[in-house]
């Protein structure tokens, strides 16, 4: 086994990109290589809020693992991700030894992972439900990682949820506290409204200000700029079905927000041509299967979320489409939305492992 952080060498960051391909297949590997590329040379936007420790593991010459560890000032935890390793109990070992060192050496009391580089990127490990295709955005990554974590020193901290919910039918399913909480805010003046490419950059700064309030608690979680913030997300505009983005308003002011996207898979991580577009314009214009990802209210207006989560319920049953409510924190109340279709649910884990 051979060990080795590099900096901006050619030969490790083509080997760092390549190993992921090696170890999925087309239909499950979740790779966004141009991202990662952006990160591991320092022209991503996000560079500036950490820096990235990099690492590639070697057996016979052969890449065999990778990792980073991401380091941001005045926090003295290391958060490790981009994980990726062969089944292999003696790379993983080197590898999570090799990292430790490092962190302790940065005077680092604690490790968690995966977090890749940052909370606006991805984290959390998928721990079930490996028969399934990935979502779009999923954290996804081999069956055996959880065993190699652990068997490393790793406990699990935090676990999370992702409910699968069937489709709708048209008529005769209703949850009547959902349908009341709607009726009982449309009547005290709150709109739940989508914006549309007109006023998608207003709508897209009240989410971040949102965001900004309501996420600052998650595990990880890491505040940037609105700029920034508008930056990572400037695809959506093109990729969401505005339908299924709410924004809930009260005397003119946004105190609620919904976002969901059309399923597309690993498909917005190709490498964009002619018909990964038509695929998603395709998708985007009639769609059979959503992702629920995220939803915020402020908290001086309790309820609010089962008045929204109704809309969305509305749509889903005229649009005929299965739902994913994408990674939930286990336990919290939303992981009971709607029980009565619920048809399974994955789950994930966040680990972490003291250096004291």
């Amino acid at each position: 086994m051979d060990i080795v952080w590099f900096d901006d060498e050619e030969k490790y960051i083509g080997d760092f990109l390549a190993l992921p391909k090696k170890l999925y297949g087309k239909r499950d590997i979740m790779q966004n290589e141009v991202e990662e590329l952006e990160l591991l040379t320092g022209k991503h936007v996000l560079n500036k809020y950490f820096k990235l420790y990099k690492l590639c593991a070697y057996k016979n010459g052969e890449i065999a693992g990778r990792l980073v560890l991401t380091k941001y000032p005045d926090d003295d935890i290391a958060y490790i991700g981009f994980f990726e390793c062969i089944d292999d109990k003696e790379c993983a070992g080197e590898m999570f030894a090799s990292v430790e060192k490092l962190a302790k050496d940065n005077g680092m009391t604690k490790m968690v992972g995966p977090v890749d580089a940052s909370f606006w990127i991805k984290y959390r490990l998928k721990v079930n439900l490996f028969d399934r295709p990935p979502y779009v955005s999923e954290p996804y990554n081999k069956d055996y990682y959880l065993k190699l974590f652990l068997e490393n020193g790793f406990a699990i901290e935090e676990r999370y949820v992702s409910n699968i919910y069937r489709k709708l039918p048209k008529k005769g399913f209703e949850v009547t506290k959902f349908k009341e909480r709607l009726k009982e805010f449309s009547q005290k003046g709150y709109k739940i409204v989508s914006p549309d490419k007109k006023t998608w950059d207003k709508a897209i700064g009240e989410v971040y200000k949102l965001i900004m309030k309501l996420y600052s608690n998650f595990p990880v979680f890491k505040h940037l700029s609105e700029d920034d913030f508008k930056e990572i997300y400037s695809s959506y505009k093109m990729i969401l079905d505005m339908s299924m983005v709410k924004i809930a308003y009260y005397e003119g002011e946004a105190v609620g927000f919904f976002i969901g996207m059309p399923n597309y898979g690993n498909r917005l991580y190709e490498k964009i041509n002619l018909l990964t577009l038509l695929y998603i314009l395709r998708k985007r214009r009639k769609c059979s299967d959503y992702v629920l990802l995220y939803m915020g209210v402020d908290e001086k207006h309790q309820g609010l979320g089962k008045a929204i989560t109704q809309v969305i319920m509305d749509n889903l049953q005229i649009k005929q489409a299965s739902s994913i409510g994408a990674l939930i924190k286990k336990g919290k109340f939303i992981e009971g939305y709607v029980e009565e279709a619920r048809e399974d649910q994955y789950e994930y884990v966040l680990l972490s492992k003291s250096l004291l």
